[in-house]
């Protein structure tokens, strides 16, 4: 019993790292990949907090 928790724990440590840098970066690719469609969605959810109300 102790071996197994041993192996899911290193295991779940070892690909849940993986699992999040690859989100991460798919985030940041989908952030700053050009297309003209999102950068205005983009440009308009940046300038939120400047505007007047």
């Amino acid at each position: 019993m102790h071996e197994t928790y041993l192996w899911l724990a290193s295991f779940a440590q070892t690909w849940g790292l993986v699992l999040f840098v690859l989100g991460f970066m798919l985030v940041i690719a989908y952030v700053f990949w050009p297309s003209k469609t999102r950068t205005k969605a983009f440009d308009d959810a940046a300038n939120i907090p400047l505007k007047e109300d």
